[in-house]
């Protein structure tokens, strides 16, 4: 259990992909985490189980099964742990799943972030660092994305919900001096991940001989940014508060999907059955992240090759599933 005595960071979403990376990688440098997770089934509920038993294993993590929508529950976890530092990762993601249960997003995305905000405010909270999304940039198709071009046209619920949370914070740090980062995160992939994102999907219907489906014929760009990558940004905004900033967390080098495809079927040593589809409500054709101001103001450097992630996380799925 974390101790009461020294301040602890809270990881919302901790037993989500990026949360339980983010919760490793503090604990080993002796952060106490708390984190709280609603273990919702949006994915294999089993997933998220088998990465909190991993964090549940060490000492140092003291773990919370709560919604963020549920203000009380916060309160309790607040006067229970010495809170310095938050970093909310906790959300409803998706674009795709935006459209069949928009008011998931309006409770977890909307009221759930405010809640947090709340809780920055009253806590006596040094630094909010949230999980933004490049799903922001909308209908923009100035490539690559700058944190610097107006964001006006979402193109998905999940991604209008982003950028309100974006100004939700500013309107607290103007307000209340709460120093607020958002990170706007480049398709994240790698171990442990999202069994909704392409690189997981793509595995699992090449292994289980499933056709794939490939939107937009193939024609999509992606800025696939390595979890570990992610993680050395995300760490190095918590130990830099900031009256508000904007990062974008990409890894600057977009790939072809039918590259990303071929890449996949070259570490199975496996074609895939492939099913072109056209473009899906929501999505953009291309992603590329100007990370001009993230390498300054950050130190960030992402340093893993698209193949080395790849490999990386065929190596985690095959031990993971006995495949």
């Amino acid at each position: 259990m974390a101790s009461d005595q020294q301040d602890a960071t809270l990881v919302t979403g901790a037993a989500g992909f990026i949360g339980f990376h983010l919760s490793q990688a503090l604990l080993d440098m002796g952060t106490p985490v708390v984190g709280v997770d609603n273990l919702n089934d949006y994915y294999d509920v089993a997933l998220k189980k088998a990465r909190l038993d991993q964090l549940e294993r060490r000492s140092g993590f003291t773990f919370y099964r709560d919604d963020i929508e549920n203000q009380p529950g916060l309160k309790k976890i607040f006067l229970n742990h010495p809170i310095r530092k938050i970093c909310h990762l906790a959300a409803q993601a998706g674009v795709r799943y935006s459209l069949e249960n928009p008011f998931s997003y309006q409770k977890s995305n909307l009221e759930g972030f405010l809640n947090l905000l709340e809780m920055a405010r009253h806590g006596g909270v040094d630094n909010f660092v949230f999980a933004s999304s490049s799903s922001v940039y909308g209908a923009n198709t100035k490539i690559p994305f700058s944190v610097d071009d107006r964001v006006d046209t979402p193109v998905s619920l999940y991604g209008a919900t982003k950028r309100a949370n974006e100004l939700m914070a500013y309107s607290y740090s103007h307000l209340f001096q709460i120093p607020c980062t958002g990170l706007r995160f480049f398709t994240v992939y790698g171990p442990w991940g999202r069994p909704d994102m392409a690189l997981f999907l793509f595995t699992d219907a090449i292994l289980h001989d499933r056709p794939i489906d490939i939107y937009n014929h193939g024609r999509m760009k992606r800025d696939f940014t390595y979890i570990d990558d992610i993680i050395e940004g995300t760490m190095a905004a918590l130990k830099r508060p900031s009256t508000f900033e904007l990062f974008n967390l990409g890894n600057s080098d977009p790939v072809e999907l039918l590259d990303f495809i071929a890449a996949i079927e070259e570490g199975l040593g496996k074609k895939a059955k492939r099913n072109m589809m056209p473009i899906q409500p929501g999505d953009v054709p291309a992603t590329a992240a100007d990370i001009e101001k993230s390498k300054e103001l950050l130190g960030f450097n992402p340093k893993t090759h698209i193949k080395e992630g790849i490999k990386n996380f065929l190596s985690w799925y095959r031990d993971y599933y006995g495949f």
